[in-house]
């Protein structure tokens, strides 16, 4: 598992950056203002900081890059790295810096002067996610990230305020490595052994076996995985912060994907060990809200299934019936997501009684020629509750774009032997996904589907994430629970003078 790079903050002693070795980080505005931490500094160096302003290429750099001053003069440190940054600047740009700095200092060690920065632990958080580098499997798996120490007054306070930050981080690398391992290491029996590990942390966690689904009714779940050799499971986690009803978190944990009998085209497919990104995200979330103790209430129920192709998988033209009792013609193999789901979200109703739902899963291609790489499909039943993600999602600058739905779409689902079929053709192919799985969803039920194949896994990198796995969704839900479903910090009472009230 990769670790998160360690962050503390220390009280300034600006007589010890001579000597700091490793690298030293500091920050400077764009009219080149210096502070206390930086003047030093510049002193050291004999002015070589000044020299990297006034110089016209101070002004051309963007906000948020680094400028490596190597083997400085006058100090012992490797390099000294300058941030370009405002001292008040917004959350996502704080992100951007840290991340920035991350790529500059690689895995070294780095003391970072951070005496005029006003957004410290944004960019703390942006230091430790745009750090990670998944390297399992590699022979030389090179260096952990060594720690960072950033100097400022209230050391105290600034770590209390990073702390909430770097357990969701924890938890986007979590996601991070469950969706880049490999299927024949994230087997449908690891991934689940994986999530029981999350009770160390408080997670209560339940894994239901193959005779528990067939007792339940699974049929879609349990028909996607019959081809497989790995067993298929359903691993209900509770993060039990609060006593009011639960948010439910249902992800799509496809270890691989061949498209069944409808087998997939060989070249791509290597890909389709992401397609478990959905549950990967949720035990993300999970992990992320146990390590901050969020007081809130909040299941993660996830459907862990390979698609298989073998003398037992299911075929096209067979007819499935699922637990809500519905039953199903499967059209083709590879729209199988919308199965594993279908069975998860009412399990989740009839057993967990949630205030509201969110699903996650790779489930569309149609959804990457929409969107691209940028932003999930959000689809949802209510306009409310829609909008409380879509605002968590911006206000943690991670993508995401609402898309249609509508009754119109239902009659593509029409089956001439069972109650609905499973693929309806290529137009609208994400809304009619969509529009399969809101059959399974009650009425009176708040629901968002979020259709992730996009955002789950790039080629290049982003802003905050080398390429692979992004851990997309994990501090966007982390932000919807804390904007709607976590009960407000307890305040402290009084104490007791022994004094009766006047």
């Amino acid at each position: 598992m990769t670790q998160l790079r360690e962050i503390s903050f220390a009280e300034p002693d600006l007589d010890a950056l001579a000597g700091c070795e490793g690298r030293v980080a500091v920050f400077v505005n764009a009219a080149g203002q210096l502070g206390k931490g930086a003047r030093r500094i510049n002193r050291l160096t004999r002015g070589a900081l000044a020299r990297l302003i006034e110089d016209d290429s101070w002004g051309k750099a963007a906000a948020g890059s680094v400028t490596s001053l190597r083997f400085p003069s006058g100090m012992a440190a490797l390099a000294i790295d300058v941030v370009k940054i405002e001292r008040r600047p917004e959350v996502i740009e704080a992100r951007k810096a840290g991340a920035a700095l991350a790529i500059a200092v690689g895995a070294s060690g780095v003391t970072l002067v951070g005496d005029t920065q006003g957004q410290l632990p944004q960019v703390a958080l942006g230091l430790a996610l745009r750090g990670y580098a998944f390297t399992d499997h590699k022979s030389d798996k090179g260096r952990a990230p060594a720690p960072a120490l950033v100097l400022c007054s209230k050391p105290g306070d600034m770590q209390a305020a990073t702390a909430p930050l770097l357990a969701v981080a924890s938890g986007v690398l979590f996601t991070r490595d469950l969706v880049n391992e490999p299927s024949n290491v994230l087997t449908t029996t690891e991934f689940a052994a994986r999530l029981e590990a999350l009770r160390e942390i408080g997670v209560e966690v339940e894994v239901l076996d193959e005779p528990r689904l067939a007792e339940l009714g699974m049929g879609a779940l349990l028909a996607v995985g019959q081809g497989s050799a790995s067993p298929t499971k359903v691993v209900v986690m509770r993060w039990r912060g609060s006593d009011d009803a639960p948010l439910a978190l249902i992800g799509k944990g496809v270890v691989f994907d061949t498209g069944g009998i409808s087998l997939k085209p060989a070249s791509g497919m290597e890909d389709m060990t992401m397609d478990m990104g959905g549950a990967g995200t949720v035990a993300g979330v999970m992990k992320a809200l146990a390590l901050r103790k969020a007081r809130a209430h909040v299941v993660g129920v996830v459907g862990i299934v390979e698609n298989m192709p073998s003398g037992t998988a299911t075929r096209p033209g067979d007819v499935v019936r699922s637990m809500k009792g519905d039953t199903i013609e499967v059209i083709n193999t590879d729209a199988e997501g919308r199965l594993v789901l279908a069975d998860v979200l009412w399990y989740a109703q009839e057993h967990l009684a949630p205030a509201a739902m969110v699903d996650l899963a790779t489930l569309t291609g149609a959804c990457i020629v929409a969107l691209g790489h940028e932003n999930a499909a959000v689809f949802a039943n209510q306009d409310g509750f829609a909008n409380g993600f879509l605002r968590a999602a911006e206000a943690e600058g991670e993508g995401a774009w609402r898309m249609p739905m509508g009754k119109a779409y239902d009659a593509l689902m029409d089956s001439a032997i069972a109650d609905m079929k499973n693929s309806f053709g290529r137009p609208a192919g994400s809304i009619t996904a969509a529009q399969f799985l809101r059959r399974f969803v009650r009425e009176d039920m708040p629901w968002v589907h979020l259709d992730i194949a996009g955002v789950a896994s790039r080629k290049t990198p982003s802003d905050l994430a080398p390429k692979g796995a992004t851990g997309w969704g994990v501090l966007a839900l982390d932000r919807l629970v804390r904007d709607r479903f976590e009960a407000p910090a307890p305040t402290a009472e009084a104490p007791d003078d022994g004094q009766d009230p006047a």
